[in-house]
């Protein structure tokens, strides 16, 4: 891995898992994810640890406090903020506890952190009137700065704490719906503008700009504009391939053209009876780049492996057998296997 690359041809996880153990989940995704394993997200665990609240331990002079309806921004730290903090530094000692009976410290073996990007932070975030922070100006350009400087120094504590290099995974799950126009407002006369695709563009390009670690920016949404991420200044970007339509199929053309790797959601989130095998799995990846006309062996050359979004609503056992699954897909595309 280089200072601008994320391995592909592996599996990883999307983030969220289920549960409250810390120690157990980082067990299982370090032993699991031997390629590229990530620090888990427990949002069962309520405030704080979901991926909104996960920000509150990340931003910079941006304390969060809850309302009625959301998280809100404070003046002053409160419970909300101490308990993201907390949860966040408990997370990473089960992760530097797993990384060191793995035998990991001091390698290259990548970690990759996940936060949820600025866009979609600022849309579910309110100020203190209630309005959601994309709609002023100035506060969604302070939350993103804030974010960015948050998160540097998170990767540097992460790869302190490993002695590893650090992949970052922004979320925008919702990028669709702040580009259209679709959130609802404080009323029904104050709803957010739909955001122009340049300013958005601006502020995740800002924030991905000021990391030194390789983005990968991931979204389970359908809608997603392939054309701004592929701008963005991500490595990577995640998808859930079965969201995608006809009228994505050139968007994914031009990322794999121009070199910019994906995530392909691939295992579904929840069990189902009989388990989908590898064949099944990998058909609509090998569907898509015959489609696009690229060789299969792209799958093992520029795609990663994920389940389809976070685990956080599986069974504890799917979880597991979901990471496995991504792990036998990505050994089915790099050694070639016939899938017709």
């Amino acid at each position: 891995m280089t200072a601008q690359s994320i391995p592909v041809g592996v599996a990883t996880g999307v983030g969220s898992w289920p549960g409250t153990d810390p120690r157990e989940a980082a067990a299982i995704v370090v032993g699991e994810l031997p390629a590229l394993p990530h620090l888990v997200e427990l949002p069962d665990r309520g405030v704080g640890a979901d991926m909104i609240g996960r920000a509150a331990a990340l931003l910079v002079d941006l304390p969060f406090d809850t309302s009625t309806t959301a998280y809100r921004l404070a003046q002053r730290p409160g419970a909300v903020t101490r308990r993201a903090r907390d949860l966040l530094r408990r997370d990473l000692d089960a992760l530097e506890e797993a990384w060191e009976v793995a035998g990991r410290r001091g390698t290259d073996q990548p970690v990759k952190v996940q936060s949820v990007g600025p866009l979609t932070l600022a849309a579910q975030v309110e100020l203190s009137g209630g309005h959601r922070v994309l709609t002023d100006a100035g506060a969604l350009r302070d939350l993103a700065e804030s974010l960015a400087e948050g998160l540097r120094v998170h990767v540097d504590e992460v790869a302190r704490r490993l002695g590893s290099p650090v992949v970052v995974q922004l979320d925008e799950p919702g990028l669709p719906a702040v580009l259209a126009g679709s959130l609802a407002g404080v009323s029904i006369l104050q709803t957010p503008r739909a955001m122009p695709e340049p300013e958005a563009l601006a502020v995740l390009s800002s924030v991905i700009g000021r990391l030194e670690s390789p983005v990968l920016v991931h979204s389970c949404a359908a809608g997603l504009p392939l054309g701004l991420l592929r701008r963005s200044g991500a490595a990577m970007i995640g998808l859930d391939l079965s969201e995608l339509t006809v009228a994505d199929l050139d968007g994914v053309g031009e990322l794999l053209e121009d070199g910019i790797a994906l995530a392909l959601g691939l295992v579904p989130t929840q069990g189902a009876e009989p388990a989908p095998g590898w064949r099944e799995l990998a058909e609509p990846a090998v569907t898509l780049v015959d489609r696009l006309g690229f060789p299969r062996s792209v799958l093992a050359s520029q795609v990663t492996v994920t389940p389809r979004c976070g685990l956080a609503g599986a069974s504890p056992e799917w979880a597991r057998t979901a990471l496995r699954r991504a792990a036998e897909l990505t050994r089915a595309f790099a050694d070639g296997a016939e899938f017709d």
